[in-house]
């Protein structure tokens, strides 16, 4: 439904990009892992990407909330640097924002 009343989506604070551009080039893991849930409309009414991308692993706690990438605990592409620092939100194409250690820039190099 946000796809068809909404311009530009910002998932939590993982990604943003005009909407169209969302659903076609998910970046962040948990995107991906959020769109594979979506059901598909119809008489079977089926999910996406059943499992393919599916979000695994331990919700991080509330109280206690961990340094470093809040999603890691359920990231299947969790790194070291995951563990002890924030990714910052960067321009990765025009108009569209991730924070996600894959995709740090460093100089023109992305690490994806």
């Amino acid at each position: 439904m946000v796809r068809y009343i909404s311009d530009r989506i910002g998932v939590i604070i993982v990604e943003i990009a005009e909407s169209e551009e969302l659903y076609k080039k998910p970046l962040h893991p948990y995107t991906k892992g959020l769109f594979s849930a979506l059901l598909i409309p119809g008489p079977k009414q089926t999910v996406l990407d059943e499992n393919e991308n599916s979000i695994q692993g331990e919700l991080p706690s509330p109280i206690n909330i961990p340094k470093g990438c809040r999603f890691r605990s359920r990231c299947p592409y969790a790194m070291d640097v995951c563990a002890h620092k924030d990714p910052t939100l960067q321009e990765i194409e025009t108009g569209h924002f991730v924070a996600c250690h894959l995709y740090d820039i460093e100089g023109d190099k992305v690490n994806i």
